[in-house]
């Protein structure tokens, strides 16, 4: 489900003229769906009056029955100011309904989208729907993500989106091509929603995904936790003159505030042949933020290997033949727990002869940002230590441009 701040009180949950703030959420009978019934999910909502510190459940619940469909959840509610209504966007079987309601009590069915659009590999869940500027202009789109399992480009999960208009009732798609678009490529990102009620001052739309696929999600080999969610990220929209709309995903100005500043690893353009690649030692932390400019006229591909002292490694393969970026997680530490995570993950990418590649490296993650977020592709790994070791490879001459790194410190230790 979702949160929002209701703040002009519709619900009439407010008290000392101060607004509540109101979770939106399903229902699910588990006892409903062991019988066979197929209503067995509604919505509900509660509501806090202290910051979110304690929560009560509103007494007339569901808000929202079911109309006799399996798949009936995962509600992300917006505030729309032109019709002064609330808007639930709501994943019903593999299409998304749209409810409108004035007091987050009372909801109307306004449309649906999807049936004749999009994958339709798997259920739809998590979707989210947000209007955002398109990059450099003040032309206004709406972005509908949807969640999908199985269906993913790589198996699995994955979140698609589409592009288009909403005028409170209708959501119309402008995605070009009947192919769906994917917010990110790799196995290890759904389930991606945006934070509600950022200020208008600040007016950024960001979002954070769940890192795991549920082709292994219950059988990863970790103690005491299970998943983790990706590093919240900034969305933007860009027009692209072959492509249409992209939505951009990239790290969050915050995301600097973690660890210590940039340590230049090359600072001039060096070429290496191919039988002396460039090799960086990246030292020792809990993570690393690590970026390498590569030059690659006349390259018809590079590889970005991440590895450690254990001999285990991820290659980043940066295909410019195929316009094709691809992560190789064979030989990335422990992966016989399922026959689905050994996999080599491929994503269309525009490699031009100047490539700037981003890479998070954490205990148990690899997050790859290709040219500021234009492509994001999220993996998890299970080495038995952290890569802490790069080498930049080449069947031909290569040019390292630049390359730097930060060392990250742990957000909770």
């Amino acid at each position: 489900g979702s949160a929002v701040v209701d703040v002009n009180n519709t619900t009439g949950f407010g008290k000392d003229s101060k607004p509540p703030l109101v979770a939106i959420y399903t229902y699910h009978n588990m006892m409903g769906e062991k019988a066979g019934r197929n209503d067995y999910q509604t919505q509900g909502i509660a509501y806090s009056n202290d910051d979110g510190r304690t929560w009560e459940k509103y007494a007339g619940n569901p808000v929202l029955r079911n109309p006799g469909i399996r798949d009936f959840r995962d509600p992300k509610v917006m505030w729309y100011e032109p019709s002064q209504k609330w808007i639930m966007t709501l994943a019903t079987l593999d299409c998304i309904s749209f409810f409108s309601s004035s007091d987050l009590k009372s909801w109307k069915k306004e449309s649906e989208f999807g049936k004749e659009f999009g994958g339709h590999g798997g259920v739809w869940e998590c979707p989210d729907l947000f209007p955002i500027k398109v990059e450099g202009t003040d032309q206004k789109k709406w972005v509908l993500l949807v969640s999908i399992n199985p269906g993913g480009p790589n198996g699995g999960s994955a979140t698609q989106y589409f592009v288009g208009n909403f005028d409170g009732k209708v959501f119309q798609n402008e995605n070009k091509g009947s192919e769906p678009s994917w917010v990110d490529y790799g196995k290890d990102n759904y389930a991606g929603v945006t934070w509600s009620n950022i200020p208008k001052t600040d007016s950024r739309r960001i979002l954070i995904g769940w890192m795991s696929n549920w082709q292994y999600a219950n059988i990863v080999p970790t103690n005491v936790w299970r998943s983790a969610m990706t590093l919240p990220r900034e969305l933007k929209l860009v027009s692209h003159p072959n492509e249409g709309f992209v939505l951009k995903g990239y790290l969050t100005a915050e995301f600097e505030n973690i660890g210590i500043k940039w340590e230049n690893l090359q600072t001039q353009s060096r070429k290496y042949s191919a039988d002396s690649p460039a090799t960086f030692a990246l030292g020792k932390a809990d993570a690393f933020d690590y970026e390498v400019e590569l030059g690659m006229s006349g390259n018809d591909q590079a590889i970005i290997e991440l590895s450690n002292i254990q001999n285990e490694k991820v290659d980043i393969v940066l295909d410019k033949t195929l316009q094709q970026l691809r992560v190789n997680r064979f030989q990335s530490g422990e992966q016989s727990f399922s026959a689905d995570f050994p996999a080599e993950i491929k994503a269309p990418a525009n490699i031009n002869d100047t490539v700037l590649v981003r890479v998070v490296i954490d205990q148990s993650s690899v997050e790859v940002f290709l040219d500021e977020g234009m492509l994001q592709v999220t993996n998890i790994v299970f080495p038995l230590e952290i890569y802490n070791k790069v080498t930049i490879k080449s069947g031909k001459e290569i040019s390292v441009i630049k390359s730097k790194v930060r060392k990250l410190k742990s957000i909770w230790r």
